[in-house]
């Protein structure tokens, strides 16, 4: 076997995550090479993200025109489910990668096409589609950017059926005539939405509630949305058993009833894809891995980093990119002498938004945003935590839609008078999140914060009123 080429960084996954610790350590001076066995780009981009996003967007600007007395009555038809898709497929270049290795190249990162494993300590060998191997050793890191891959529950005769995951219900060709969810998080619910509003007869079944991750008055008014649109969600559901009979599948969730569908999505959540990296070789249990703020995995002896969903922290692009160009920065700032073994909180090496302000939205009709912490986890945390919420009834969302429905949210630390957490649920709040996110990471205090003042008239001025009930 040939030496091993030489290298800086080795960085495992091109998804979003992947080029940003690539992206960042070549900016800084060090060399890097990036292998991937799918497409460059990976699953936001291709299964996830973007073109789940672009199925949602044309039935909630529809909505939206309906909403508004004069704009209703202009509105002839219903969308276009192939023109939907279409627009959909150019999101994803027809999962075409060309122009993202183009990209790649161009900033002097090495692309690898192949499967890679960890043979040895800082030492990667990847396996090539024509049986050749390559094998680098890492000067300073070698990154995990390998992302996450779908959880599937132990239901009865699911394993022996072919179900959609996420990425087959985002890259579908057609609409269905019916599509069964099994799951009530995120990406179940926001494709349920997508798929009803294309036309397809959609039943959603959640073991417990939908979107239990957020407080139960933002997730109610996406229930009663979906609700309201057609699609029958049953909550506090089992799911015991799934056959195929005559071309469909058939879900028995208990007490002698059915659910029926021509299509099944199961989106039960996403656990890190670990597995079959080699890490054994190395001394870790591929499920038991952690990293710390600055990335690295402590029990590895400083070489071995993880980034993004493969680090097991957030499982969201945009956090996941943040804790890449973090990452990058460590490991360049430790090739060069000026960063130990800890990084302080806010620091440039440290990832510190991932424990206090992660944003996060459910881009539904009407949206979920939400920053920070939910009372019950800033208390869970040990925070003297109050909150204030009410509903959005503003001159913005007046005239924003015709019996605009909204709520919002503020969990204050009253120790330290800061916000911790806030949460907007209504139509197209997601816009509104930047300024809690900012608010939460700058630690502005409340007494300063109510100097910020909103303009009118905007959805916006929902701050004002949160404050006022506050009692500032």
């Amino acid at each position: 076997m040939s030496e091993p080429l030489s290298i800086d960084v080795i960085v495992i996954g091109a998804g979003a995550v992947g080029e940003n610790v690539a992206g960042r350590v070549v900016e800084r001076g060090l060399s890097a090479v990036l292998v991937e066995s799918d497409l460059v780009g990976g699953e936001c981009s291709y299964w996830a993200c973007m073109p789940s996003k672009a199925l949602l967007r044309p039935g909630t600007v529809l909505s939206a025109a309906r909403g508004v007395a004069g704009a209703r009555e202009a509105v002839t038809g219903a969308l276009d489910p192939q023109q939907v898709l279409e627009r959909r497929t150019s999101f994803t270049s027809d999962w075409d990668d060309s122009s993202q290795e183009e990209w790649v190249t161009s900033t002097g990162i090495i692309l690898e096409r192949g499967w890679a494993t960890l043979t040895g300590e800082r030492e990667v060998t990847i396996s090539h589609d024509d049986g050749s191997g390559t094998t680098y050793r890492a000067t300073h890191a070698v990154v995990l950017a390998t992302g996450s891959t779908p959880t599937v529950p132990p239901i009865d005769g699911l394993a022996d059926l072919d179900y959609w995951t996420t990425r087959e219900a985002t890259s579908a060709k057609e609409v269905p005539a019916s599509l069964a969810v099994l799951g009530g998080g995120v990406a179940g619910v926001e494709l349920a939405q997508a798929y009803a509003r294309l036309g397809a007869e959609v039943t959603v079944i959640a073991r417990s509630g939908i979107l239990g991750n957020y407080p139960k008055e933002a997730s109610d008014l996406v229930l009663d949305a979906l609700r309201g649109e057609g699609l029958t969600v049953l909550t506090d559901t089992a799911t015991n058993a799934v056959t195929r009979e005559d071309g469909r599948f058939v879900l028995d969730v208990g007490d002698g009833r059915t659910v029926t569908a021509e299509k099944l999505l199961v989106s039960t959540g996403r656990h890190p894809n670990t597995a079959g990296l080699g890490l054994e070789s190395v001394g870790l249990d591929p499920k038991t891995l952690t990293r710390d703020d600055t990335g690295r995995v402590p029990d590895a002896g400083g070489w071995l980093y993880a980034v993004g969903d493969a680090g097991g922290v957030v499982q969201l692009t945009h956090q996941g990119k943040y804790e890449a160009r973090v990452t990058g920065d460590a490991i360049a700032a430790r090739a060069r002498g000026d960063l130990g073994e800890s990084a302080a909180d806010w620091s440039a090496y440290a990832s510190t938004a991932d424990r206090a302000a992660v944003p996060q939205v459910v881009f539904t009709d009407p949206e979920i945003a939400m920053v920070g912490r939910t009372l019950e986890q800033a208390r869970k945390d040990g925070v003297n935590a109050s909150e204030t919420s009410l509903e959005i009834a503003v001159a913005g969302s007046a005239l924003h839609s015709d019996g605009y429905t909204g709520w919002a949210q503020m969990v204050v630390d009253e120790d330290r008078k800061v916000l911790v957490g806030v949460t907007f649920a209504g139509p197209e709040v997601s816009e509104m999140l930047h300024a809690a996110t900012i608010a939460i990471v700058g630690e502005v205090p409340l007494d300063r914060l109510w100097h910020a003042v909103p303009a009118y008239p905007t959805v916006s001025e929902v701050w004002l009123r949160l404050l006022e009930k506050y009692g500032l």
